[in-house]
């Protein structure tokens, strides 16, 4: 749009008003609809073409002259606060024009040199594409977020927070459950929630409304919920309120008292998980016990023992934890803290020969095996994984031993087939000649890497 066409539409453009105030600070205007039923959410990623110009028609930014749409985070102040409001009324493929008073553009400090303090600025702006948020880890998309309503704040529940939320989940276009609930963060596998979802509360604001959208492993997994007629490898849809949550005292809020009288109920709890074979919960537990106690210098003789004793308990558990869920990598770190703490260790030692056998490392399980019965002979499991590993060593040994013979005829017999292909039919000169070349090629060599071997 030019500078002549503006002036003779008679810019400022008109339009309605699409601010929360009702203040006139942004009016818009479709030129163009849009197609489908859903905008934009805050914190979902657009992406638009736009062009923007003075009221004096003059032009200073556009994307389209670069050739490049934009991209940025709805609802993050990313933008100009007109932006953040006008896109969320949009529709894919929507042409708008809106009109921005100051305080919803560049305010009295303008943006020099190209907009003046105190300017009143027009955007056409074209919506191509917009997705949800990514909140796993490794923006896998697993996990994508669109809030529809922004809460308050900026504090996040954390773990072990206790939250009351309200949700409604959705397979296909069956509602599977619908509740209010309150309950500790860390805890949710106990109320039949989604394993992603807690991930997804701590990311939330009070009062914030949003709409989730889980990828099987961050649902119900390849085993899906029977109880709620979920199938295996089913993706799923929640809407959640965070109504409100307190969160729990993180470990410098916490005097060494609270430690450690939190410690022994935290140990208790995981317990108990434990014995339900509710691995991933009885985990969180035990972490909580090894983030309090790892740093804490303030104890006196007596509280440092019990400290001492509380977390390497808690070690322990989490190596026998990871055990159970498969995780060795993990199972082996919590091992040699536990030995950092006691290198003599029955169980360390134990569990740490378990972790490096599951994972093929016989020689480094024999070891720890050993050393277990070198403490404590009477020993019975360590007596039979001993054998084990030692079992284990001589097939490993046994496969090797093959491979490699195999390995020494294949090369044999790739040798020995030119000289078949050119024995001399008469003579000895040829018969030198290829003697030289077998000298070259090692075939005389063989029988000593053979005896090497």
């Amino acid at each position: 749009m030019t500078a002549e066409e503006m002036k003779a539409e008679g810019a400022p453009v008109e339009g309605a008003d699409i601010t929360p105030k009702s203040d006139g600070g942004v009016l818009k205007v479709i030129k163009t609809e849009g197609t489908g039923t859903e905008s934009p959410m805050i914190g979902d990623k657009v992406i638009v073409h736009y062009t923007g110009w003075l009221l004096d028609g003059t032009k200073f930014d556009s994307s389209l002259d670069r050739k490049d749409k934009f991209s940025f985070d709805l609802g993050k102040g990313e933008v100009i606060k007109a932006w953040d409001i006008a896109v969320a009324t949009m529709k894919i493929g929507e042409i708008c024009r809106i009109t921005c008073k100051p305080e919803y553009a560049y305010g009295s400090a303008g943006s020099p040199p190209k907009i003046p303090p105190n300017a009143t600025l027009i955007f056409e702006i074209e919506l191509f594409e917009f997705k949800g948020e990514d909140l796993t880890e490794d923006e896998d998309g697993g996990i994508i977020r669109r809030i529809r309503m922004k809460g308050e704040g900026y504090s996040k529940p954390n773990e072990g927070a206790l939250v009351e939320i309200q949700l409604e989940g959705r397979h296909g276009d069956r509602v599977f459950d619908k509740r209010e609930l309150r309950f500790e963060i860390g805890e949710g596998e106990n109320y039949d929630l989604p394993s992603g979802l807690e991930q997804v509360i701590q990311k939330m604001e009070k009062s914030e409304e949003s709409v989730v959208y889980f990828k099987p492993s961050y649902g119900f997994g390849s085993a899906g919920k029977e109880k709620f007629q979920i199938p295996p490898n089913a993706d799923l849809q929640y809407e959640v309120k965070l109504k409100s949550f307190e969160k729990a005292k993180e470990p410098w809020e916490m005097n060494t008292e609270e430690k450690l009288e939190q410690s022994s109920i935290v140990k208790e709890r995981g317990t108990q998980y434990f014995k339900e074979g509710k691995y991933k919960q009885a985990t969180l537990q035990y972490k909580k016990i090894v983030s309090w106690l790892e740093h804490e210098t303030g104890f006196s003789e007596e509280d440092d023992a019990k400290a001492k004793s509380l977390r390497l308990a808690a070690l322990l558990n989490l190596a026998m934890c990871h055990l159970k869920l498969k995780e060795y990598s993990l199972a082996l770190e919590n091992c040699s803290k536990a030995l950092e703490l006691d290198s003599s260790n029955e169980k360390g030692l134990f569990r740490r020969g378990e972790a490096h056998l599951a994972v093929n490392d016989f020689e480094l399980a024999r070891a720890d095996f050993q050393k277990v019965l070198q403490l404590y002979p009477s020993n019975k499991a360590a007596k039979v994984q001993l054998l084990a590993c030692q079992q284990k060593i001589r097939e490993q040994h046994e496969r090797e031993k093959k491979m490699y013979a195999n390995m020494f005829q294949r090369l044999a017999d790739k040798d020995a087939k030119p000289e078949a292909d050119t024995l001399p039919t008469s003579g000895s000169c040829k018969d030198d000649t290829n003697m030289k070349e077998d000298k070259q090629n090692g075939v005389e060599d063989k029988s000593q890497v053979d005896a090497e071997a």
